[in-house]
């Protein structure tokens, strides 16, 4: 592989310079200039970045010498905005943040929560916001104080929620929602408040997988939110019930999940597969300083564990604008091997992968170099994905061949043979004809997701072990 890349000699020895104080500090603490964490930042993207093509100031032939390069780092005292400043028009998703520790903790689904997941809308034409209830995480507050998927709300602390104030409103540690009903189309007040506060909490991405019995074949549903590799065993596990249960279908529920490890991603889609072990999955394009790196179908999980696979043909995959990244890669990687019936939502159009890259010699969260003097760790995308037919740049998303958008009025119970996007997969599934698509009685503008707490929200990352 093209690993070794032209870097100027003025920025090696500042490079060297830099890191060599590091290792002479040992406990004592000098906090890093703004001038020290930006060259950290434009070192990383220069090597790194996807879209470096894109911005002039990252060529490597940029600088002429040493004091404009200095003179450059010194121009911005604030490295978020440094950083920022050296990203492509064409990228939605690189991130910088001021404390690693946070980042990791987000990435292993450890965040602070009521329990109550959430989508925040505004009905068009008018200024109503509401809130709608997707899920409730177990043994939260949420769910002790009786919050249900379904329920409806439009007040934090009794002020109605607005397209200019709800971030200030849910950016508190405890507050109450005012619940409200849609009638005939029309969004009505309840006197009822539920008081709420966060606590830190471990979610597990694998929120349902049953098995339902109900035709004449066995269907196993999985509800996944998140590609989270601390979690692999307990979706292994999951696998493991629907082999036993000798499952013929499977429905893969990721109207909700915003991405996450694509080394999961790939372990998934070799639990659903499992007769194209060493098959390409897909390929990880960088930029010009390396080649392309390809994925293969496999049948081992990182911690060595024996993959659980179904061998299927095909598989149902239920969708929203709120599948992202990750899950859009599942489909797009398995539509070369297998048969996969999309209902539901076109996707976010996510298919770029992102790295941590930490202030280390190897941009490692272990690096021998780490340095003490901040916590500074950036996302930058650093690949795109590839599957075997050359599918990539689905910019706008993947559309589905069914499509039924959630009713608000009616979201249904997740896991229910009744709830509509499950039933539309079941009723093919069982040969009644095709489902009659499902579209609301008005448009609404999507506002947020409880979820964008999370770091890997419309993220796909690789970790740094696996660059190239």
């Amino acid at each position: 592989m093209k690993r070794n890349l032209y870097i100027p000699l003025f920025l090696l020895s500042l490079f060297t310079s830099l890191t060599s104080c590091f290792s002479d500090l040992d406990d004592e603490v000098i906090p890093a200039s703004s001038e020290e964490i930006n060259d950290f930042i434009y070192k990383g993207l220069n090597q790194f970045y996807l879209y470096k093509p894109d911005v002039p100031q990252l060529a490597n032939n940029y600088f002429n010498d040493n004091a404009s390069y200095r003179t450059f780092l010194e121009g911005e005292a604030n490295p978020i905005q440094f950083f920022e400043s050296l990203l492509s028009n064409r990228d939605r998703f690189s991130f910088i943040v001021s404390d690693f520790r946070a980042l990791e903790k987000s990435f292993n689904n450890i965040s602070l929560t009521t329990g109550m997941e959430f989508g925040l809308v505004r009905i068009s034409g008018t200024s109503r916001v509401f809130g709608y209830v997707r899920y409730v995480l177990p043994n939260t507050p949420a769910a002790n104080k009786g919050v249900a998927r379904g329920m409806l709300f439009d007040r934090i602390n009794g002020i109605d929620l607005s397209e200019n104030n709800y971030q200030e409103l849910l950016n508190q540690d405890s507050y109450s929602i005012g619940l409200a009903e849609l009638k005939q189309g029309q969004l009505e007040r309840l006197d009822q408040q539920i008081e709420l506060n966060m606590i830190e909490y471990t979610e597990n991405p694998v929120f349902i997988s049953k098995v339902i019995n109900s035709g004449q074949t066995p269907v196993g549903y999985l509800m996944y939110n998140g590609f989270v590799t601390s979690f692999e065993n307990e979706l292994n596990t999951a696998f493991a019930d629907f082999k036993a249960a000798n499952i013929q279908e499977l429905v893969i529920d990721l109207r909700y999940n915003p991405g996450g490890s694509i080394e999961m991603c790939n372990d998934l889609a070799s639990m659903i597969t499992g007769q194209f072990n060493q098959e390409l999955f897909i390929t990880q394009r960088y930029n010009s300083n390396f080649e392309d790196v390809p994925r293969f179908f496999n049948n081992k999980l990182s911690n060595g564990a024996s993959i659980n696979s179904l061998n299927l043909n095909q598989v149902y995959v239920l969708t929203t604008s709120n599948s992202a990244s990750a899950s859009e890669l599942l489909i797009s990687g398995l539509k070369p091997y297998i048969n996969v019936i999309q209902i539901g939502d076109s996707t976010r159009g996510k298919f770029e992968g992102s790295v941590t890259l930490y202030d280390s010699d190897n941009y490692s969260r272990n690096g021998s170099n780490l340095s003490i003097n901040h916590s500074y760790a950036m996302q930058p995308l650093v690949l795109k994905s590839i599957n075997k037919n050359g599918f990539t740049d689905y910019f706008n998303g993947i559309e589905p061949q069914l499509f039924i958008e959630e009713d608000f009025g009616n979201l249904g119970v997740l896991g229910d043979e009744q709830e509509p996007l499950l039933k539309a997969a079941l009723d093919d599934i069982s040969g009644v004809g095709k489902p009659t698509p499902i579209v609301r009685e008005f448009d609404v503008k999507h506002l947020y997701n409880s979820n964008q707490k999370l770091n890997y929200y419309n993220k796909m990352f690789i970790g740094a072990q696996e660059l190239p």
